[in-house]
């Protein structure tokens, strides 16, 4: 029996539910003979949780626990299933950041809408839009069936007992900066509140088995707003990337425990909400001009998946005494690089020219496969000279102008093979392990002086 001066309280084993007194059958979850007593501890200073644990502690064999891929729940679109490992895992907790207006939250309803009429139990809990604006977007995407609810509210205490008496499947919360915990001191979006606001909603995921969407603020540098230690402590870490502007969306994944973090999502921002984009590299390409000089189309891979970019370049003549070199989708400093290169190995006389390098649909990509293709379309614009426009170069440029190889060649190949590409200039390592490919010529290269020697014919 406890002692009178220790507090207890009594949770359900099975669903985490409290109460003050021990009962037969859990009112939640109405398992019986669930309830087991536990010591309450005082809360240590900034914490909102009161009891140390809301499970018991028992220690289980590796070889009990079973896995299945039926474990996962399927959000309805294919492209985000693909960026989260295969669907969404129960009882996880996803962080998804982006730009204000970049589509997060249309991302999310769009999600909730498909899993709704599969059958699942949802809740969007908004703390800054009002009803009126949800059915208002939610209008814009489409018919909306099965059980999905909205729910206007910033006060975590009452999003706490909602959702241990409503039990849904999933739940969507926008935005975590707007979340407010009544025992922790500060205002919404500080960093003590993010963080144990955080903390409440990762202990109601793991007890209740809900999956939990937290979309996040972002500062200027593009991270989400708030404490490091908020990308730990959820499962997934989503970044919608791209420009507002434009129509073209990337999800990526910067953490992921239970897939790879290297895959992405491609959407285009239509009148109807998101459209996911099968085909990135058709979609991409399209709208290439034809037989005009400093484009060369390039391939990347991000995760299993490649993708083919068209560089563009220009070169020109600067008219100030400092030349002018600017980037757009590619790094600024690999292109400098790139550009000392041609000058010292080829003779080029680049350092009274302005460059512009711009990889065509707004992709940001940071793969040193990209510098072979960087350096011939520099060179296409500077000489004046086209390159064959169903051509593909990759392979990454050393500092002696060697080209080097690249992981995953083949995968690069046949995708230009299969959108009508019929040249591909390449490292002479990847050529070798790749042998020969049907209808697409192949150009093993060891230097960029070998490479730059193809434009001029």
């Amino acid at each position: 029996m406890a002692s009178s001066k220790k507090k207890t309280v009594f949770f359900c084993k099975e669903c985490g539910n409290e109460s003050a007194k021990w009962m037969g059958q859990c009112p939640a979850c109405h398992a019986w003979n669930s309830f087991v007593e536990q010591e309450v501890r005082p809360a240590a200073a900034g914490s909102s949780r009161s009891v140390a644990a809301t499970q018991a502690s028992v220690p289980t064999s590796l070889s009990d626990i079973s896995l299945s891929e039926e474990d996962r729940v399927s959000s309805g679109i294919a492209e985000l299933d693909r960026v989260l490992g295969g669907g969404v895992v129960p009882g996880s907790m996803i962080l998804v950041g982006g730009d204000p207006g970049i589509g997060k939250s249309t991302l999310l309803l769009q999600a909730c809408r498909e899993m709704a009429a599969k059958g699942q139990k949802l809740i969007y809990i908004s703390g800054e839009e009002s009803l009126k604006q949800i059915r208002m977007r939610a209008d814009r995407l489409g018919e909306f069936t099965g059980d999905l609810k909205l729910l206007c509210e910033t006060d975590l205490t009452a999003i706490g007992d909602i959702l241990r008496s409503e039990r849904p499947d999933i739940v969507v919360i926008d935005s975590i900066q707007t979340m407010v915990n009544a025992e922790v001191s500060g205002t919404p979006g500080s960093v003590s509140q993010v963080r144990e606001s955080t903390a409440v909603l990762l202990q109601l995921s793991k007890s209740l088995g809900i999956s939990i969407f937290i979309v996040g603020h972002v500062t200027k540098e593009g991270t989400v707003a708030g404490p490091r230690i908020l990308e730990h402590m959820v499962d997934t870490v989503l970044y919608f990337e791209g420009d507002r502007h434009a129509s073209y969306r990337i999800l990526r994944g910067v953490k992921n425990r239970f897939g790879s973090t290297n895959e992405i999502g491609v959407f285009e921002m239509c009148e109807g909400g998101l459209k996911e984009v099968s085909n990135p590299s058709e979609y991409l390409l399209s709208g290439r001009p034809e037989d005009a000089s400093g484009t060369v189309t390039a391939c990347s891979i991000e995760g299993t998946r490649p993708i083919l970019l068209e560089i563009q370049a220009l070169v020109c003549q600067t008219g100030f005494g400092i030349p002018r070199r600017q980037s757009s989708g590619a790094d600024l400093n690999r292109i400098n690089l790139l550009m000392a290169v041609l000058e010292k190995r080829l003779g080029l006389k680049l350092g009274m020219c302005d460059a512009y390098v711009n990889i065509a649909g707004g992709m940001r990509i940071a793969e040193p496969a990209l510098d072979l293709a960087i350096a011939m379309a520099v060179v296409s614009s500077f000489m004046n000279v086209p390159v064959n426009s169903r051509l593909l170069a990759f392979g990454e440029v050393g500092l002696s102008g060697e080209v080097r190889g690249v992981s995953q060649p083949e995968q690069r190949i046949r995708e230009a093979a299969k959108l009508g590409y019929t040249e591909c200039v390449l490292p002479r390592i990847c050529a070798q392990r790749v042998g020969e490919i049907k209808g697409i010529r192949l150009y093993p290269v060891d230097s960029v002086r070998d490479a730059i020697a193809l434009i001029k014919k």
